[in-house]
């Protein structure tokens, strides 16, 4: 997908952070959107800074809920008439050890982090294979291909949203749909803040340490991630990467696949 002018994008968790900054800079390169989020405050701000002049329309969802999900693939199509890509976007957070986490809590991020890809993908799906060429954007994280100790939770689902992709990518190959999956580092967001964050990675902190913690190691910010995914779309990557650190993760796991936790484990101590 070369252009994205006259396009109709499906980004879900628009109301901050990466998905706002996609809204942006999709807005400006011509593109006719469909946003949604849980807040619908924070969709009509992402609103308000849109300066493209393509058809723009909000929807509260919660994409853990499948029929919502349902509903809300036959609104799109109604108010646009077509779905050209679908970027799943939201996601949350959750540290914890294995030993002390609840069901509920693993439950709640399962639900959003993979079945809400999930049903993204497959309510959308039809609709993007009437279209002459059409994307699929599933968003995991470098915790997808990497492993850190309180993060089996996320690690869970965003591992399991690399593999749920890749094996549809090869299912679509002769396709007029492209599929890729988005492995962002640290990105300057909300999703400490916003996530259960019980024990960091350092140890027993609170909400506020970890999320001063978060600050100093993203270095990314949204606007620039979202400028990666969209170049990448365009130039056919499988995998996106997004920043110097996700990078230097991914670099590390593949020299060293079974070890890289030793790597982490020295960095882990130095930061507590």
């Amino acid at each position: 997908m070369q252009s994205f002018a006259n396009k109709v994008v499906v980004v879900t968790g628009a109301a901050s952070g990466i998905g706002r900054a996609l809204a942006q800079q999709l807005s400006m390169q011509g593109a006719n959107l469909a946003l949604s989020d849980v807040n619908m405050n924070g969709l009509e701000e992402t609103r308000s800074t849109l300066h493209g002049k393509g058809k723009v329309t909000l929807h509260t969802l919660d994409v853990s809920n499948r029929a919502a999900f349902e509903a809300y693939a036959e609104q799109v199509l109604e108010d646009h008439g077509q779905v050209d890509m679908i970027i799943n976007n939201a996601g949350v957070a959750l540290s914890e050890t294995v030993e002390r986490m609840t069901y509920e809590d693993m439950e709640w991020i399962v639900n959003i982090n993979f079945w809400g890809v999930v049903y993204g993908t497959k309510t959308f799906l039809p609709l993007l294979k009437a279209r002459p060429e059409a994307a699929i954007v599933n968003v995991s994280s470098i915790f997808g291909i990497i492993a850190l100790p309180t993060q089996s939770a996320y690690n869970a689902t965003k591992f399991a949203v690399r593999g749920f992709t890749e094996s549809l990518r090869q299912e679509l190959k002769n396709t007029n749909v492209f599929v890729t999956t988005v492995h962002p580092g640290g990105i300057k967001t909300n999703i400490v803040n916003n996530g259960r964050m019980k024990t960091s990675m350092t140890g027993d902190k609170s909400l506020e340490q970890q999320a001063k913690e978060f600050e100093k190691l993203a270095r990314t910010t949204p606007a620039q991630a979202a400028d990666v995914i969209l170049n990448g779309v365009k130039g056919g990557k499988r995998r996106i990467l997004i920043g110097p650190d996700a990078r230097l993760m991914d670099r590390i796991q593949r020299i060293v696949p079974v070890k890289y936790s030793d790597v982490f484990a020295w960095f882990l101590k130095k930061m507590g």
